[in-house]
């Protein structure tokens, strides 16, 4: 995703250190955005958007992102409302959604990842703008977990997921693209010498 190693700690850092503040942005119903969990990916995110080389894959984080938004404010509809009867822990359960419905849509790295992390904040919003336009009591907090928050667990499941489908069907392709580049550069090294010393024994 281009990020330098000092990039990424600085990231993290504040995820960490944000996890403790909540920013109230709404009294009825009550919006709070966690820095760490909620406000930190958002800048992440925008910060590798901006660095995003082709429309295309601008297009793609897009999709993603709504696409994931989308599917997590559906099964958060369809699931069950109590955290205890579902198979997962709600934390873990919509990063798994967000994570893979982000990969499958963004299929890129970063597309993934934007995906994965806009979409459940998206998600949230949405919960929100529900509660607001029918007038329901409730309480709606992005990131509320911080570091652990479903936001920044579907972002990291999604690149995961990318980076071992890719891995793995470069294997079964023979190769990454750099290396079918290089093994022909190769060859046509090897060809090269041949042919040359060809010449140069006619010329002896």
């Amino acid at each position: 995703m281009h990020l330098t190693d000092q990039e990424a700690l600085f990231f993290l850092a504040l995820m960490i250190l944000g996890a403790y503040i909540n920013i109230p942005l709404w009294r009825r119903p009550t919006l709070v955005i966690n820095v760490g969990g909620g406000l930190v990916p958002i800048v992440l995110t925008g910060y590798i958007m901006s660095r995003v080389g082709t429309q295309r894959e601008w297009s793609r984080a897009i999709v993603a992102t709504v696409i994931t938004a989308v599917s997590i404010y559906a099964a958060g509809r369809l699931l069950p409302a109590e955290p205890g009867t579902m198979i997962l822990d709600p934390t873990y359960l919509y990063a798994v959604i967000g994570g893979t419905v982000a990969y499958l849509s963004g299929r890129s790295r970063r597309g993934a990842f934007i995906g994965g992390m806009l979409g459940v904040i998206l998600s949230d919003i949405a919960h929100f703008v529900r509660l607001l336009v029918l007038k329901l009591p409730g309480r709606t907090v992005i990131g509320g977990a911080g570091a652990y928050d479903t936001v920044i667990l579907s972002g990291m499941l999604a690149v995961a997921l990318a980076e071992i489908v890719g891995e793995t069907r470069e294997k079964l392709a023979g190769g990454s693209r750099e290396e079918a580049f290089e093994h022909r550069l190769r060859g046509i090294e090897i060809n090269n010498d041949t042919k040359d010393g060809k010449e140069g024994d006619w010329r002896e």
